[in-house]
């Protein structure tokens, strides 16, 4: 009985095996975690994507001002689009044409989602220069499309690549018509 009360003693009171070094080490491990999380959180925090991003995720486009035959570029995700409101002999040369002629292979009405509008993003799959064509003034190629000035590339009207370096198709960005005179790209 004087053994079991001198060990009571020595852990004050508490269940035998536990030491007020125990309790301290605990106590330290716990405050030590937490210290590293706060410290720790700001910088998991930071790389979660911003506001201004997230707002550019999708971008709404008007297409009521653009006129038959004319192209605009809006800006999405730090690209180019190219929006062109396609005139019908436009859309009947890219229909007419066979696919064999096509270095990449794809029929003008896999590349749209409604007439006469094509949605493209502006960014040669050579290099990732920026190809003319836009405005009116411009250089359009050989084939009343895109021309890339850089290293020679030439699209049609549907955006394909028909001559030059460039070993696709312009992209086409995944956008939907959230009414008959506008789009939705992202």
């Amino acid at each position: 009985m004087a053994d079991s009360m001198a060990s009571q003693a020595t852990t004050g009171g508490t269940a035998p095996g536990v030491t007020k070094r125990d309790f301290l080490s605990l106590t330290t491990a716990a405050f030590a975690a937490v210290g590293v999380g706060a410290i720790v959180w700001p910088f998991i925090g930071s790389l979660a994507p911003s506001k201004d991003v997230l707002a550019l995720a999708s971008t709404e486009v008007d297409l009521s001002p653009i006129a038959l035959g004319q192209s605009v570029t809006v800006m999405w995700r730090g690209k180019p689009i190219f929006v062109r409101h396609r005139t019908a002999e436009e859309i009947q040369v890219a229909r007419a044409t066979p696919l064999s002629e096509l270095k990449d292979p794809a029929t003008d009405q896999s590349r749209i989602k409604r007439d006469p509008w094509l949605v493209v993003v502006g960014v040669c799959t050579h290099l990732g220069c920026v190809p003319l064509g836009q405005k009116s003034t411009d250089a359009k190629g050989d084939y009343n499309g895109w021309f890339c000035p850089c290293h020679g590339s030439h699209y049609d009207t549907s955006a394909r690549i028909r001559k030059g370096p460039a070993p696709t198709n312009l992209l086409v960005p995944d956008y939907t018509f959230t009414s008959d005179r506008a789009i939705r790209i992202g």
